[in-house]
């Protein structure tokens, strides 16, 4: 199995190592000579020592490096749900019914067949738990070989599982980010509705901290856990795993709102500005059932990876520019400018008949609306 892989990134090309973070950028000359054969060249030789600690010299250039040719796609990133199901039942999941449905293991490596043509380099796994999937050590060990680094999002209660450890040990991912419920089994059990849910999660973050695996803490705040916000960041801190907070709640993917009164007001966060994003253009999200959409959000219109193949992926460029405009009452607000909200994200609070504080400037008291 490869030890580094060589691709094409952007405008660029770059050297990496699954699961480090650093990485070498080259030029068009050094990349060409990764795509020929024989010992490795001298200047890797010296980088690969000095950014990753590897014994290069002598070594043979197929025996190490796995080179991407370039694709005329222009996807480096993707997102794919391995599956909606879930062993959680959390009130606040967007994903609303969370089945265990998906896509038989042909398909699913055809779809990720796909994503490598479409030039695909950061990829990220997620569900539903992708780690309760049957098929994830092979959508896992598949991405691998065609040279993507893998991100995965998970709850953690299956990293302490032997097949799976020892598959992310062996074959390392980028990184791995998992959703942090609470800081007591009480608090942790309630929210995830599932009783015993704690002690699972906190062998398999202890079995992930101990074999180093690249771990980031998503901390989840509902109005149910807030109080517990202070331990569950002194937890990550001891553990010395770093962490960022979620807190502002979303309805589901189809549009309902029962995941919006788990919110927990006195967090609810002032979103960035949007001024656009790379969804459809140099991004993608691909379902459980092989559809390929701009985004997780934006999930209609969507391209069949299975029936159109990559070329298939032409379409999302237009389909991004459409469902990226504003519309609606929304398409004339005075307040568009700053607002920190995506129009998908928006046609979803909109379907939920969320109140408009939950994601809309006109819903703050009027004294904190900007003068016009």
């Amino acid at each position: 199995m490869h030890s580094l892989i060589a691709s094409p990134m952007g405008d660029a090309y770059a050297v990496l190592r699954p699961g480090s973070k650093k990485s070498l950028q080259i030029g068009p000359t050094r990349f060409a000579e990764l795509c020929g054969q024989g010992e490795c060249p001298s200047w890797l030789v010296h980088a690969g020592d000095r950014a990753w600690g590897l014994d290069l010299a002598g070594t043979e250039l197929e025996d190490v490096v796995l080179v991407r040719k370039p694709s005329p796609f222009g996807f480096v990133r993707a997102t794919h749900e391995v599956n909606l199901g879930c062993n959680y039942d959390c009130e606040h999941c967007y994903l609303g019914l969370k089945k265990f449905e998906g896509m038989p293991w042909e398909s699913r490596e055809k779809a990720l067949r796909v994503l490598h043509e479409a030039g695909v380099l950061w990829l990220q796994l997620t569900g539903g738990e992708p780690l309760v999937d049957r098929f994830f050590p092979g959508v896992y060990r598949r991405a691998f070989e065609l040279g993507m680094m893998i991100s995965i999002l998970s709850n953690g209660s299956r990293l302490h599982a032997a097949p799976i450890l020892d598959l992310l040990t062996e074959h390392r991912p980028h990184s791995i980010t998992v959703s942090v419920y609470g800081a007591t089994q009480e608090s942790y059990d309630a929210l995830t509705r599932r009783p015993g849910a704690f002690k699972g999660f906190i062998k398999g973050v202890h079995a992930a901290v101990e074999a180093q695996l690249p771990l980031t803490f998503s901390l989840i705040v509902t109005h149910h856990n807030a109080n517990e916000l202070d331990a569950m960041k002194a937890l990550a801190d001891r553990l010395r795993v770093p962490y960022d907070v979620y807190s502002n709640m979303s309805p589901t993917i189809h549009g309902t709102g029962e995941t919006l009164p788990s919110q927990s007001v006195e967090h609810l966060r002032k979103r960035k500005p949007f001024t656009g994003c790379n969804a459809g253009h140099t991004f993608f999200h691909v379902d459980p059932f092989g559809k390929a959409s701009i985004c997780k959000i934006g999930r209609d219109p969507n391209v069949d990876l299975l029936t159109e193949g990559v070329e298939g992926l032409r379409r999302l460029n237009e389909i991004a520019d459409g469902l990226l405009l504003r519309q609606g009452g929304c398409s004339g607000c005075s307040l568009q400018g700053t607002c920190g909200t995506c129009m998908p994200l928006v046609q979803l609070y909109r379907k939920a008949q969320a109140p408009l504080v939950t994601y809309c400037q006109h819903g703050r008291p009027r004294e904190e609306v900007p003068a016009t």
